[in-house]
């Protein structure tokens, strides 16, 4: 039995824990990438918000309204690996160590899988797993200045596992995620850097409805109809961006040191493996 002193410590454990770590986050302008950063927010972190889109991530860090030694920006496109670099070099400069990195940005291209084109399969691989791949070496490098051991996180999607129609290349780069994670962690565990992913499944964002906007006009229904198909049956509701961001946070902490390689689903028990 746990000693009265050792259960307080990992009760309070997690906020000194974050008080002192950074963590970068992309694509973290809106959706679920701005979910995690309000997760570690909330547990204490300071925070790096990247993305591609300026005006956005600017909307992002007011929303916030944190100080400046908790909260910082950089306008990064992941698929330039000198950005990337940079944003890596940004985080270092301006929080002196990086203890994590999450790998959010992504994109995807709808259609049918017999009118995919060779270019639209190349660009969400390249942006998915290829510019990724590039994310989690600029990360692995900063953390190792810091000689302290981190964590990185990559989100990756329940289409990785059970695959949707119309999302062929989508679903392809993200089973690709899942196995990048999974070899990433293998290698680099001897560097004290743990690799995990997450696979969300229908999170309430901009890109859902984007989803469901294409699948209501092609088959004559309304969004919202759509929307509604896609809840999970279990949960009975859409999964908020702060809840995939909590779980997120969990995997970057000391506490999911014995969780590794792992692709673990946040779909509200839609995925069974």
């Amino acid at each position: 039995m746990a000693a009265k002193e050792d259960i307080q410590g990992a009760v309070t454990g997690t906020r000194n824990e974050w008080s002192d770590r950074t963590v970068v986050v992309t694509g973290a302008a809106g959706g679920i990438g701005k979910g995690i950063a309000a997760a570690l927010l909330e547990a204490g972190a300071r925070v790096v918000l990247s993305d591609a889109h300026s005006d956005e991530l600017e909307h992002a860090l007011h929303s916030f309204d944190m100080p400046s030694d908790r909260l910082s920006t950089f306008v990064a496109d992941i698929c330039d690996e000198s950005q990337v670099n940079a944003l890596g070099e940004h985080a270092l400069e301006r929080f002196g160590k990086l203890h994590g990195w999450v790998n959010n940005a992504g994109t995807i291209e709808l259609g049918p899988t017999l009118e995919t084109t060779r270019a639209a399969i190349l660009t969400q691989l390249d942006t998915n797993v290829v510019a990724l791949l590039q994310c989690c070496q600029t990360a692995a490098r900063a953390i190792l200045a810091g000689k302290s051991g981190g964590a990185i996180v990559n989100i990756a999607s329940n289409a990785g596992k059970v695959g949707f129609p119309h999302m062929i290349g989508y679903s392809a780069s993200k089973a690709a995620v899942i196995n990048l994670t999974r070899n990433l962690a293998e290698e680099w565990a001897s560097l004290d850097i743990n690799v995990n992913a997450v696979c969300p499944g229908s999170v309430r964002t901009a890109m859902l409805r984007r989803v469901a906007e294409y699948h209501a006009e092609r088959n004559g229904l309304q969004t919202d109809e759509v929307l509604a198909g896609f809840i999970s049956h279990q949960l009975s509701r859409a999964i908020e961006p702060v809840e995939v961001g909590r779980v997120v946070v969990f995997l970057l902490s000391d506490s999911a040191k014995i969780v590794r390689g792992q692709a673990i689903n946040v779909d509200g028990g839609d995925t069974p493996y």
